[in-house]
């Protein structure tokens, strides 16, 4: 058995590649630029394109954690080509989206292409369908490291943000063990908090307090274009969530506790692994 992770050097992929060291099973670590990876000693990093299939290292692939190619006109087609690229492949993990699930036009199409592809290729398949990131709240991280602050718009509007080692927990479970096949698992963080209340948790898990300042939604969409450097295509994405979490609150998931057996990490727990990110550079740093 030999697993691909394809998007290794990602939020996601960067975390189901430390798991797969621990499990000490093989797998070839798949990004654009191995030079650069800067993945553990001893991973086999191997270097290719998934919009290019055809040139990707599939010989010997039984399973594969599975990116859809975000920025393509036809990620679904690539995903096709893939699959049928990898003549010993059993089992695929697709990181997929809630949206999916929720059906939010403009959202979901991309990825429910792609699972519908997975599903096709005659496969064991399991999609993993989280919802918002906590990496996603690195957007606050220049207000919180220089003024012990989130700004940010809606801040009554709940979330339950997933952390990317859970994410790639389950996936790795579902690589490895039996009894996932044909499961889509919705994958959520522990807690529903408010915006006000994720600031306060990010406060707990750095050991010192994090104000909430409410922002309009023009307000907050011009400091993640200005600020952040996010385009503005994404600022909308990202506030348009929040508005609709704010009128639609979303609900928490069982599934990782069901697969894995335990609590989900929570927003305190990912700030506490981000400390570094979320702190004022000390003297010497500066």
């Amino acid at each position: 058995m030999t697993i691909l992770v394809t998007g290794a050097t990602g939020n996601v992929g960067r975390q189901v590649v430390g798991r797969l060291v621990t499990e000490g099973v093989p797998f070839r670590a798949l990004t654009r630029n191995p030079d650069k990876a800067g993945l553990p000693a001893g991973v086999e990093t191997v270097k290719g394109d998934l919009a290019r299939p055809s040139e990707l290292p599939l010989d010997g692939i039984t399973s594969v954690f599975l990116l859809a190619v975000l920025d393509a006109d036809d990620a679904a087609g690539l995903a096709r080509q893939l699959l049928a690229a990898a003549p010993d492949l059993r089992r695929v993990v697709f990181l997929s989206s809630d949206a999916v699930t929720a059906r939010r036009p403009g959202s979901y199409e991309l990825h429910l292409a792609v699972e519908q592809a997975v599903e096709a290729a005659g496969v064991e398949w399991t999609h993993l369908r989280p919802g918002e990131f906590m990496a996603n709240k690195m957007m606050w991280a220049g207000d919180v490291r220089a003024h012990d602050a989130v700004r940010w718009a809606f801040p009554d509007a709940p979330g339950s943000p997933v952390h990317e080692a859970d994410i790639a927990e389950v996936a790795v479970r579902a690589l490895l063990d039996g009894g996932h096949a044909g499961r889509a698992y919705s994958l959520t963080g522990p807690e529903l908090l408010t915006h006000r209340q994720q600031a306060e948790a990010i406060g707990r898990g750095l050991g010192r307090p994090i104000r909430f300042e409410a922002l309009t939604y023009g307000r907050a969409r011009a400091a993640l274009i200005r600020d952040v450097g996010v385009p503005s295509d994404v600022a909308e994405y990202v506030l348009g969530y929040a508005a609709q979490h704010n009128e639609e609150p979303p609900a928490v998931s069982p599934d990782f506790e069901r697969v894995v057996g335990r609590r989900g990490r929570t927003l305190a727990d990912w700030a506490r692994d981000h400390a570094a990110e979320l702190s004022p550079a000390r003297p010497d740093e500066a």
